[in-house]
């Protein structure tokens, strides 16, 4: 074990002196160190400096810590915090930079990117790597390569020139020429002496060169100006034709500065407006309504069975555009309700030859739960689901078309973008709507993006602004500001419950909202248990807000039925069959037509069962025309007949046939008389009927026994399906039973790895297993068994896994040793014959 006075000489030493709760941060912060569980420390800090999770490490940490790690890779290695703090503040220091320093590199050190005391801290080799400049790639913080790098490649003879341009005796070797030149642009007065006497225009390229990028082109006969930078290796050739400014004279330029605005503290998110609380909550409640109303009526549009499937998956753009044009809204919109009522598990494919979307058995459970908790499972799926609606229409990395309800719309990164915008919100005073702007920005400085700047918004921007509006249709968000249903959704507690009550103004033009800065960041997310109560306790919020049903409409004698609210679910389904809806809003306006009521007959209704629902349901008088309508279509339903013969029609009346066949309409049908009372077709009964309604009959289809068929509605159903589960962003962060039990057998492991041991048969190289015969092993046991020894064993399972283990054995057996396991933590068998030796550990 290392000495914790002495300064660790590698990350695993530096990993091995922390206490539990110290790794536990670190396992939590990056969780892909304990997939699977690492054997000791050792391992854990091999895997802690591979490129893939440093790689993820980085894309993790927000703008000034990244920044801290970008100013390390250009430090020395190792690097004292002296040094760091001066290529964070500048020669002229800066407080704030140097308050938040301290944090920052607490971070790196938390998550292992960074170890050593403040005197020696070393940036892990991957990162360095990644972040420092080459000679062909500069920095991120546009920083080329130091002068001894540069210089490589260089003949000695051209260093000595260079050195002795520069004002500086000549050496015996160009290393340490070089060592010179780079001390000399490290010197703050050298330097301002050397280049005031600077013509003015080396002075403009080097300005041009100091915040990046580094490189300049040059001719083989370069300008006067040019040859001077050349001559005293202010400019170093890199390749023909290419110079690059020294890292020591960008610094001097950038008076001493890594970054050229550091950011130490993250931008503030601004309020756009504020609202009174109930304002926003009832707000939101009317759009939460209008959520389940959206759906229900996406999912009644594909309730005989919906758009057909594409071969490739998804929908096509014309079905899309139908559907927004039924639910009478733009096709952006249209696709989200698509994809949320898919990911909710409420529409899924029938799995037919003839594939379509469908709604699932689950659609009709989910319309049998009260509003709120219909509500609160759409708010629940939205928030952790990683399918990306705002993405259809798009082009994917192979110039695929995205469409809705296809493959390509998982985006893992959606679910905690949408927390952490959410979480904002619920960080502003109560009823304040945040500007897009200030949210983006924050969103950017705790996630930066890293490498060359990409074009247009990056993936994050653009869900960030699609939570916002999505948000604000699902009713979580109302007039842009968190409601009071929004925050338990998180998982935090109403806002009342958390600070004094306080009367309640209007802001003013000039005032200054608060702004918490600290309480967003309490805000976890939450694991789907908990994620799953909170919903179901944002629903009770919500519940009380939601307008109740009503038991009826107001006729009107223009055929048109005026529904004030919503309506209870037996009266709007029923009317929906009855009546078309023509608009919708506060109120719902319904159409009575001769095809609708003509619907309502076919579904099994008869004339008096329609007049007594008018009557009952109505707050107003049954107009005449009305009742005149369906007494009308109910005299001439059923009047036709129309069969399989093909097909045919039969009546009873036939001068009705006469009329038919003398119609020059009925000519496409190729209808032809079988006897006085029936005409036969070769087109199909749907086409029969679909044809004789289109010339003002109302027929009905009959069964083969004569009987009339009667069509109801929600008749196609997909299979049980089960709703699609989120694509994860990497593995999920470990609980604390994981995290404990991980840890425990990490330091197990460990200890059976560093703990010296007795010389014990052949002898064991690092890392190896022990190896001993059969009788040394179980005599070494017994021994072990009377003297409460605890020894090391090396073990191989029944899948061929090697593992060391440490053990106290407590009894031997039928080939059995039963003992006390260290690296479990708890009592285990194992077959001798398994055992590949043992060794006995040194006592302290």
């Amino acid at each position: 074990m290392s000495n914790p006075a002495t300064p660790p000489r590698s990350l695993a030493e530096a990993l091995r002196a922390r206490d539990d709760a110290s790794l536990a941060v670190l396992l939590r912060a990056r969780p892909d160190l304990i997939t699977p569980v690492p054997t000791d420390l050792t391992q854990l800090a091999t895997r802690a400096g591979t490129r893939a999770s440093v790689l993820r490490a980085l894309e993790r940490l927000d703008r000034f810590a990244l920044q801290t790690a970008e100013a390390l890779a250009v430090a020395g290695d190792p690097a004292a915090y002296g040094e760091l703090l001066g290529l964070m503040a500048g020669d002229a220091g800066d407080p704030p930079v140097a308050a938040a320093l301290p944090r920052a590199l607490g971070t790196l050190r938390d998550q292992a990117l960074v170890w050593g005391d403040d005197d020696r801290l070393r940036l892990v080799r991957t990162a360095r790597e990644v972040l420092a400049p080459s000679p062909q790639y500069p920095s991120p913080t546009g920083l080329g390569p130091s002068v001894r790098e540069a210089a490589v490649g260089m003949s000695p003879g051209r260093i000595q020139e260079i050195v002795t341009t520069a004002g500086l005796p000549s050496t015996h070797d160009a290393v340490s020429a070089v060592t010179a030149l780079g001390k000399l642009f490290g010197h703050r007065k050298k330097m301002a002496k050397l280049l005031g006497g600077a013509p003015a225009e080396s002075l403009d390229v080097l300005s041009r060169l100091v915040w990046g990028p580094p490189y300049g082109q040059v001719t083989p006969e370069p300008a006067a100006h040019l040859r001077w930078l050349l001559d005293r290796g202010l400019l170093l050739p890199t390749a023909p034709g290419t110079v690059v400014l020294p890292r020591e004279v960008a610094l001097h330029l950038r008076e001493g500065r890594a970054h050229r605005e550091p950011e130490p503290v993250p931008p503030v998110v601004e309020p756009a407006a504020t609202h009174r609380p109930q304002v926003v909550d009832t707000t939101a409640a009317g759009q939460a309504y209008t959520a389940l109303a959206t759906v229900e009526d996406l999912l009644k549009d594909w309730d005989e069975g919906g758009p057909a499937v594409l071969r490739a998956g998804g929908l096509s753009v014309r079905d899309l555009k139908r559907t927004a044009v039924a639910l009478d809204l733009p096709e952006p919109v249209a696709a989200f309700w698509v994809e949320l009522a898919y990911a909710a598990g409420l529409l899924a494919s029938d799995g037919e030859a003839d594939e379509r979307y469908a709604a699932t058995p689950a659609y009709d459970e989910w319309l049998d739960r009260p509003p709120a908790e219909r509500w609160a499972l759409l708010a629940q799926t939205w928030l952790t689901a990683t399918r990306a609606s705002g993405l259809v229409g798009g082009r994917d990395a192979k110039d695929r078309a995205l469409s809705a309800l296809g493959p390509g719309l998982d985006r893992s990164a959606a679910p905690e973008v949408r927390h952490r915008v959410l979480t904002l919100l619920a960080g502003l005073p109560e009823g304040a709507a945040p500007t897009a702007a200030s949210v983006l920005a924050r969103l950017r400085w705790e996630r930066p993006l890293r490498g060359p700047q990409q074009q247009g918004e990056d993936l994050r921007g653009r869900l960030a602004r699609w939570t916002l509006s999505e948000a604000e249709l699902l009713g979580v968000t109302g007039r842009g500001a968190l409601s009071a249903h929004g925050r338990v959704l998180l998982g935090a507690p109403p806002a009342e419950a958390e600070q004094e009550p306080e009367p309640r103004r209007s802001a003013g033009p000039g005032d200054k909202l608060p702004v918490h800065h600290h309480r967003p960041a309490a805000l976890e997310p939450l694991s789907p248990p908990e994620q799953a109560v909170a919903a179901a306790a944002a629903g009770r919020l919500l519940a009380p807000l939601l307008p109740e049903p009503l038991d009826h409409v107001l006729l009107q004698a223009d055929l048109t039925a005026v529904a004030p609210g919503p309506l209870r679910r037996p009266l709007a389904d029923a009317l929906g069959v009855l009546a078309d809806v023509e608009s919708k809003g506060g109120a719902t306006v319904y159409r009575f037509t001769p095809a609708s009521v003509r619907r309502a007959l076919d579904a099994g209704r008869t004339a008096t069962d329609l007049h007594a629902f008018l009557t009952a349901h109505s707050r107003t008088p049954v107009p005449q025309p009305l009742a005149y309508l369906v007494d009308d279509v109910a005299r001439r339903h059923g009047h036709l007949r129309v069969g399989a013969a093909s097909a045919y029609v039969r009546c009873d009346d036939d001068t009705v046939l006469n009329e038919i066949m003398a119609d020059k309409r009925a000519a496409a049908l190729g209808l032809r008389r079988l006897a006085p009372t029936v005409l036969a077709t070769q087109a199909d009964p749907a086409g029969l009927l679909e044809g004789l309604r289109a010339m003002g009959y109302a027929p009905a289809a009959e069964s083969a026994e004569g009987d009339v068929l009667i069509t109801r509605a929600h008749a196609h159903r997909t299979p049980p399906r089960s709703a699609p589960e989120p694509v994860p962003d990497g593995p999920p962060p470990p609980d604390g039973t994981l995290l404990a039990a991980a840890i425990r057998a990490i330091r197990a492991g460990d200890l059976a790895a560093t703990t010296p041991r007795k010389a014990a048969g052949t002898a064991v190289q690092g890392g190896e297993l022990p190896r001993t015969t059969a009788a040394e092993t179980l005599a070494t046991m017994q021994a072990a068994v009377l003297t409460g020894g605890t020894l090391w064993i090396g073990y191989v399972n029944a899948e061929g896994t090697a593992s060391q283990r440490v053990i106290a054995p407590i009894r031997v057996e039928g080939g059995f040793v039963t003992a006390y396991d260290h690296t479990a933590d708890e009592v285990r068998t194992y077959p001798l014959h398994r055992v590949t030796g043992v060794a006995e550990l040194v006592e302290d």
